[in-house]
């Protein structure tokens, strides 16, 4: 394949690709915790080397944390 079309795929795949700051992870990670969704949450939290206090602070239920507490980095 040559550069031009290589290229080409590469813009459509990174395009397709939503970009989310740390700041919109730790809030999205909060809101799943609380809709009780935790493998998006748990994803996010991997994703983004999340802190428990953090997540706390975006407004997550403290029990929903402590139940994914072996996921959050230290």
């Amino acid at each position: 394949m040559g550069k031009s079309k290589t290229r080409i795929l590469r813009k459509g795949i990174n395009n397709q690709i939503p970009k989310i700051t740390r700041d919109e992870a730790i809030i999205k990670a909060a809101n799943h915790l609380n809709d009780n969704n935790p493998i998006d949450a748990g994803s996010l939290i991997t994703l983004f080397g999340l802190n428990a206090e953090e997540v706390l602070e975006a407004g997550a239920s403290y029990e929903s944390v402590v139940a994914m507490k072996n996921i959050f980095a230290k």
